[in-house]
């Protein structure tokens, strides 16, 4: 099959790129390669090898045949050049970090992020490079903001966990007008089916490909996907000298199965949270919902233009904050109350004690993480079982949140 012919669409890239069984003894699926280190034909090509002048494998750390073709098939379904995987998200944020920044560098960021790069970027901040929070949603701010020491713009678009946007293109073009500064966007929310940010103009995309990429909760991955120029320099300083974090030959298998239903798994992801969506809103418990597909988001227009479809996370808060909301969620029968998102079961929890602790309560308010937020990642059940499981949930909310006004104006009579 010649995957290099044009006009392929996404799913058939997904299943069939860079691959032919022809080259592997007919075998329909890749074979995994669990060799650590690859032998030499000769003293020569070795040499050659390690001092970047031959292409081949010869050690896992740095390339081995079953993650090049992850990651070839990675950097066609984002459209970029070349792709690197790691053993997770945070190793393919750091590498791409520590690779790309040095002492005096400042780095600008979004105001929400996922809670450990919120505590990555304190980290690094120790080694002399500045962190800027700014709205980027605000391009004024994002133009006062930038100056001779930028050199990077980092977001997530959708953020995690409120779901606000960034204009990709917008940012780009201003970011670019200056020498120097790469744009880097975290697109696990969305994956390539939905967004694919190089086209918008960044010049980085970084997954957690824990989430929906694999699908199925059973691995860590992360994945870069850039020009050749910089994930190769991404591969041999971040990954090879300052993280070590390789991905093993076995999850990039895994991830690769993953990568096979992922427009399908999309689909159902997005219409599913679209109803649970439209059913939060619709309840009389519900303080506020926000779900780029409905029309009351304020970024509404925006994720119409930017995303193909509105993606499975939802965040919303209950009328009574907090205790509310720990109510709703001890209430779920068929959610599970777990960290992560992207899976194939449906996943409910707090951010505040939960994914962004690393926060303080200061920056959370700051960063607009309210104390009583809710966080759903919707699956792939069926659609009426996930309505009444939220519906019988918000019904002991209601109860709960009625009882004391009724008190109160009882005690009052």
């Amino acid at each position: 099959m010649n995957n290099k012919r044009p006009g392929f669409g996404f799913s058939t890239r997904a299943i069939h790129h860079g691959y032919d069984p022809k080259d592997h003894h007919g075998a329909l699926v890749p074979p995994i390669y669990l060799s650590a280190t690859f032998a030499f034909p000769t003293a020569e090509y070795g040499a050659a090898c390690f001092a970047g002048e031959a292409s081949g494998h010869f050690y896992t750390r740095i390339s081995n045949p079953t993650l090049a073709l992850l990651e070839s098939r990675m950097a066609a379904l984002e459209n970029g050049e070349a792709a690197v995987a790691f053993s997770s998200g945070m190793g393919a944020i750091a590498a791409t970090f520590w690779t790309l920044l040095r002492p005096d560098d400042e780095v600008i960021v979004s105001q929400t992020l996922y809670g450990c790069t919120f505590a990555l970027l304190h980290g690094i901040g120790e080694f002399g490079i500045k962190v800027r929070h700014v709205d980027l949603t605000d391009l004024a701010a994002l133009q006062t903001a930038l100056g001779p020491a930028t050199r990077m713009i980092y977001c997530e678009t959708p953020a995690n966990p409120t779901l606000r946007l960034v204009d990709i293109a917008a940012v780009a073009r201003l970011a670019h007008q200056q020498p120097n500064v790469t744009v880097v966007v975290d697109n696990t929310y969305c994956t390539p089916y939905l967004q694919r940010p190089l086209e918008l103009g960044a010049d980085v995309v970084v997954h957690s490909a824990t989430k929906y990429l694999s699908g199925h909760g059973d691995i860590t991955a992360g994945i870069a996907v850039s020009s050749h120029a910089i994930a190769q320099r991404i591969r041999l300083h971040g990954l090879k000298d300052l993280t070590g974090a390789v991905m093993s030959p076995q999850d990039a298998a895994l991830l690769m199965r993953g990568l096979k239903t992922l427009a399908l798994r999309m689909d159902r992801h997005c219409s599913n949270a679209q109803a649970v969506a439209e059913a939060l809103q619709a309840h009389s418990a519900v303080q506020w919902v926000t779900y780029p597909g409905l029309a009351s988001f304020p970024q509404y227009e925006l994720a119409a233009r930017q995303m193909k479809q509105s993606g499975g996370m939802i965040a919303f808060e209950l009328k009574g904050g907090i205790d509310t909301g720990r109510r709703f969620m001890n209430a779920l029968k068929l959610f599970t109350r777990a960290v992560s998102l992207g899976d194939a079961e449906s996943l409910a929890q707090h951010p505040a004690s939960m994914t962004h602790s690393t926060y303080t309560p200061e920056e959370r308010a700051q960063h607009g993480i309210s104390e009583g937020l809710v966080r759903l990642s919707v699956g792939l059940e069926d659609v009426a079982d996930l309505l009444a499981d939220v519906q019988q949930a918000l019904g002991k909310c209601a109860r709960a949140v009625a009882r004391p006004t009724l008190l109160a104006a009882h005690a009052g009579k």
